[in-house]
């Protein structure tokens, strides 16, 4: 089983979400973000967009403005969306290879199915845990055991790869391989070697190899 992280790992969804807070900037007067330095903290969801765009508003303010992000997002959710370059190419081996793969990400429900469905990925997840569908959230990492839970797979036979330090936190006490997405929404001053992940990757197509060495043997390296 291969866990993937959403928003950064499988999915480059930082166009949509950095054109929304755009939107929301230029409604509330406030000067936009350059694309580079928003779409590092996209991996942090709406509040931490928020908080680079908007954090010198009071935080009473941060509930109005978190649902009118979202509001926006929610209309523009898969228009420039796609996945990352080499991730259908190891989508198609990890099916060929019978070796199914899933979603666990911090996303609400909400935007999570309708976004794989909108791309056609949705048929092909085994398991989606979205951000709201247990009382826990990545770092915890009952999300993962869930995963895991629902399709019948132990830890020993499952890999997570995420872009972030809480994606290899939630693995790692899920007791996963954990590998880090260099290629995702890397923060200013943050460093993937500080998180402590079994492996890392700078593009989908390296992680056939690790696959192998965990064990979850597919036919052919994948490329782009």
């Amino acid at each position: 089983m291969v866990l993937f992280d959403l928003d950064g790992t499988l999915l480059d969804t930082a166009p949509d979400m950095v054109a929304s807070l755009n939107q929301l900037c230029d409604e509330e007067d406030q000067p936009v973000l350059s694309y580079d330095l928003a779409r590092s903290h996209v991996s942090n969801g709406s509040l931490g967009l928020l908080n680079v765009a908007f954090g010198d508003r009071q935080q009473e303010q941060f509930p109005r403005l978190q649902k009118r992000f979202l509001a926006i997002y929610e209309s523009r959710l898969c228009e420039a969306t796609v996945l990352f370059p080499g991730m259908q190419a190891l989508l198609d081996a990890l099916d060929k290879a019978a070796l199914s793969w899933g979603v666990v990400t911090n996303k609400p429900a909400y935007l999570t199915e309708p976004l794989l469905d909108a791309l056609k990925l949705l048929e092909g997840c085994a398991v989606v845990v979205s951000g709201d569908t247990l009382p826990v959230r990545k770092p915890h990492p009952e999300p993962i055991l869930h995963a895991l839970e629902k399709t019948g797979v132990t830890a020993d036979q499952s890999v997570y790869v995420g872009d972030a330090a809480r994606d290899i936190q939630s693995g790692t006490a899920a007791g996963v391989a954990t590998v880090a997405a260099t290629y995702g929404y890397i923060q200013p001053g943050d460093n993937p070697a500080d998180w402590n992940a079994d492996y890392s990757i700078d593009h989908p197509g390296e992680l056939p190899p690790i696959l192998a060495k965990c064990g979850l043997i597919i036919p052919d390296q994948c490329h782009e």
